[in-house]
């Protein structure tokens, strides 16, 4: 066991301040798009778990169009990837004038893979499995939240992810499946204490008022926010243009991968730029990310921060990461120096090693692509592994 020095938590200075995060619903445009994209991964990947895909989805008016490439098995057909689009539209509940799954245009252009992509990344002889791509991500874990999560970004997911719930059991029959999120809190001495304003935005059938979708939402906000956390009746912002009837990809066009801060740290944390949806995990902007998140929540839960970011850098072709860096915010318990060395001793940051320390190579993406990639349950079957704790023993046994 290294001898790690352990110092005292440092006393810190009065922190006080407002901070804001927002989220979107499954029904929102962009994550329209990213639920296409991811379920397409899923339908590659459980056909062959090493297939390559990079597929994107744009949606508008009745019409969406997926780009791309991919290396797959040829039973996943431009017609299987059309139906997959319209499933999942299906899905989220769009049956509107405008954007119905039945009806919607749905163009797809994927294409093969780039040779030269692909010889960089593939093994071949003493060569290892490169990185899809050069770039930098992002990892981040603090105590605010049991989930180790930034608070404002955990309730704003949990307000709209409930929402949908009850509107999929038809307990909110009047609501349609666009909704946007957003939770501004108070800090005090560098933590969460209340909620100064909530908006919600949220799609509605014809004929409802202002006051009836605030009836129907705020009892959901009651649900999310701590004893004692609501805020005034003013700062609670539903619907505030008054009426959002058309929604969706009718009112706005929607992108894959254009909601990256959504769908990490809501703003709490530094961003690569690369977004996650559509893409296999041999592609860094994402199994990394995920690594990253990973390793920075194990080492909160280990008790060594309060909080934790760690970044990752890789070179297109390159297996082992170009750099590593670990920062605690100054609420370390152990040297950061030391942290990096016991890093690299319990999971292998290349990107074989975190697809098979992960086990990412399996059809477990669809479901991370609304209401965020972290800060949820790991599921039995695979999905959400970069959730588990079974980093903190390691880690303590060799850092004390």
């Amino acid at each position: 066991m290294l001898n790690t020095m352990k110092k005292p938590l440092p006393q810190h200075a009065h922190q006080n301040y407002i901070f804001t995060s927002e989220s979107v619903s499954e029904g929102h445009p962009d994550k329209v798009c990213d639920q296409i994209s991811d379920a397409i991964v899923d339908k590659i990947l459980s056909e062959d778990p090493y297939a390559r895909t990079a597929v994107e989805t744009v949606a508008t008016t009745n019409i969406v169009g997926l780009i791309g490439e991919v290396r797959a098995p040829e039973s996943v057909t431009r017609d299987v990837m059309e139906d997959i689009a319209r499933q999942t539209v299906k899905k989220i509940g769009y049956e509107q004038e405008g954007f119905h799954w039945k009806d919607l245009v749905v163009d797809c252009r994927v294409h093969a893979q780039s040779a030269d992509i692909a010889q960089g990344v593939d093994a071949a002889g003493n060569k290892d499995e490169g990185a899809g791509d050069q770039g930098i991500m992002f990892g981040y874990a603090c105590d605010e939240t049991s989930e180790l999560m930034p608070a404002a970004i955990h309730y704003s997911h949990e307000i709209l992810r409930l929402l949908a719930q009850d509107r999929h059991a038809g307990i909110l029959s009047k609501l349609e499946p666009d909704a946007k999120s957003q939770v501004s809190l108070e800090y005090r001495d560098g933590k969460p204490v209340r909620a100064t304003s909530v908006v919600v935005s949220t799609q509605h059938a014809d004929g409802l008022t202002q006051d009836d979708v605030r009836a129907l939402v705020i009892p959901y906000i009651q649900r999310v926010l701590p004893d004692g956390w609501m805020p005034a009746a003013d700062e609670l912002y539903i619907n505030p243009t008054g009426r959002f009837v058309i929604g969706g990809p009718v009112g706005d066009s929607g992108l894959t991968g254009r909601k990256i801060i959504v769908d990490t740290y809501g703003g709490s944390a530094p961003h690569g730029g690369g977004a996650f949806s559509g893409k296999d995990p041999t592609k860094v902007d994402r199994s990394a990310a995920y690594a990253a998140r990973y390793v920075a929540k194990n080492i909160v839960a280990a008790g060594y921060a309060q909080k934790c970011t760690l970044q990752l850098s890789y070179a297109i072709g390159v297996s082992k990461p170009i750099s590593l860096y670990v920062n605690t915010h100054e609420t370390g318990t152990v040297d950061e120096s030391f942290m990096a060395d016991a890093i690299g001793k319990v999971i292998n940051l290349s990107p074989r090693g975190i697809r098979e320390h992960l086990g990412l190579n399996k059809p477990i993406y669809a479901r991370t692509a609304a209401y965020g990639h972290f800060g949820r349950k790991a599921d039995a079957d695979g999905g959400f592994s970069w959730e588990k704790l079974d980093l903190v023993k390691p880690l303590q046994d060799i850092l004390g």
